[in-house]
């Protein structure tokens, strides 16, 4: 096997041998630095922006189709989420990091899944199914994953 070049196993096994484990105090004042964004508040910035965007092609448009679509294409991405996130926060999934990996990877697949599904039976569910809203309701609604990135929760100060 030939060596890759630029690349020293003595110098990766001594970085090895630096990394430390955390203590439970050291490991709670780093979760305390940089807190985790909980899916489930991610899914409630969602929410209040689709309402806001079903009020809103509703007041615009004065109709009810309208209204109808985008607040489908909501649905489309919050349900799926939500289960997502019902399955990420679950027992299992916090086993140990395994698990984790495994639950992320799963619910992730369930939640794409689910969604398209109801993407492909949105014109048997929804009467007079405006395309142009729905993909503006999943728009406006995907988009708060950057959001809640953007104003996660800040750092407790010391």
């Amino acid at each position: 096997m030939t060596p890759v070049r630029g690349y020293d196993a003595d110098e990766d096994e001594a970085e090895d041998s630096k990394i430390k484990s955390l203590s439970a105090q050291e490991a709670k004042a780093l979760r305390e630095r940089d807190p985790a964004v909980s899916p489930w508040w991610v899914l409630g910035l969602q929410s209040l922006a689709g309402i806001a965007a079903v009020l809103l092609a509703w007041g615009i448009s004065g109709t009810a189709s309208v209204a109808w679509s985008v607040a489908y294409g909501v649905l489309a991405v919050v349900l799926p989420a939500a289960l997502f996130a019902r399955g990420v926060m679950s027992r299992f999934s916090s086993l140990n990091a395994t698990t984790a990996h495994l639950g992320f990877f799963l619910w992730e697949a369930v939640k794409m899944i689910v969604s398209v599904v109801m993407i492909i039976l949105a014109p048997r569910l929804v009467v007079d199914l405006n395309w142009l809203a729905l993909l503006a309701g999943l728009f406006v609604t995907l988009k708060m994953y950057w959001v809640a990135l953007l104003k996660r929760p800040q750092s407790k100060p010391n």
